[in-house]
């Protein structure tokens, strides 16, 4: 289970991402309920003292990398450039150190440069912020890069698009390692979605004009609340005062993806839940999510988990510990 959390910020560190790794990892809610646990949580840099932020400020970080030798996961926040090549000789050697000894590792935003210049992403599939995928793609060739999503995990690695979707690969992490009900707690207190699938994309190229009236938030909203009805395109854009066509672009530009496919993991995200807590069989968890039978839930739920539903429910009731890895994002 995940409990050691460090992160590692050089000189023009951004605060945003520091920030936010600090709001999900930092905070101790393990006394609010919900499993959340408490997690050991750390800066480290390379030099320990001083250290720039990208927004002009400075912040004390007094320890050095050998504070993250034993943490579950290792995070390289950004650091203001994309220039890799004059990284820490010592920094990388922790990124490799950290990916080798089977503990997580995890960029955010242009993080991912000193990922790639560490050698570690060679062979696997990355993203970074869009403005500078391509560059990542041309220093770094070896690196299968894919900038039309929020975040890629491949085997212990996981890098994320810009800014806020460092929060999304980070709740992905958490859901996967302490699980469903404490990333949903975590993400409610932090009033963001508790989950974007990482395949989303980053931005829609041509944004449609969305107002008030036009969103679907109440759709949504109501969908997560009915998940065991069946939901056709018809059916929902009766509901939202649509047609078809537009009730699917619409969807795809406020999600990222197709009604069947946002349902499908909802399901799945609400199964997750089910399986922590409940003691509802398999083939009752597969009715009460909407998947009807067991079959379709295992199949959704090997997909989008990596694992079968019983093997998760033993992983999170005190079992024989299972590795619960989730495809990477395509």
């Amino acid at each position: 289970m995940l409990k050691s959390v460090a992160v590692i910020a050089l000189d023009n560190v951004g605060i945003f991402e520091l920030g936010l790794l600090g709001e999900i990892f930092g905070i101790d809610r393990s006394a609010r309920g919900s499993g959340i646990p408490r997690f050991d949580f750390t800066i480290v840099t390379a030099e320990p003292g001083t250290v720039r932020t990208g927004a002009g400020f400075s912040i004390d970080v007094p320890k050095g990398l050998d504070a993250a030798r034993s943490a579950d996961l290792v995070v390289m926040a950004p650091f203001g450039r994309v220039d890799a090549a004059g990284m820490p000789e010592a920094v990388l050697d922790l990124l490799r150190e950290s990916q080798e000894r089977g503990a997580w590792v995890m960029s955010v935003c242009t993080g991912s440069f000193a990922l790639a210049e560490a050698g570690i992403l060679d062979g696997r599939k990355a993203t970074t912020h869009w403005r500078y995928s391509d560059e990542l793609a041309a220093a770094y060739p070896r690196v299968l890069v894919d900038e039309n999503v929020l975040y890629v995990q491949d085997g212990t690695v996981i890098t994320s698009a810009g800014t806020a979707a460092g929060i999304d690969a980070a709740l992905h992490l958490v859901r996967q390692e302490v699980g469903a009900k404490p990333a949903a707690a975590i993400a409610r207190d932090m009033v963001v979605p508790p989950h974007r699938d990482g395949g989303q994309a980053q931005y829609v190229d041509r944004p449609l004009s969305i107002t008030g009236c036009d969103t679907l938030e109440d759709v949504l909203v109501w969908i997560n609340t009915n998940l065991e009805e069946e939901h056709s395109v018809a059916a929902l854009a009766e509901r939202a005062h649509m047609s078809e066509r537009t009730f699917a672009r619409r969807f795809k530009a406020e999600t990222g993806t197709t009604p069947s496919a946002w349902i499908n993991a909802q399901r799945v995200l609400q199964a997750q839940e089910l399986l922590e807590e409940s003691e509802l069989t398999i083939e009752e968890v597969a009715r009460a999510v909407g998947f009807g039978q067991a079959v379709l839930l295992r199949h959704h739920f090997n997909r989008d988990v990596g694992i079968s539903p019983a093997a998760y429910r033993r992983a999170f009731r005190g079992g024989a510990p299972v590795s619960i890895r989730s495809r990477s994002a395509s």
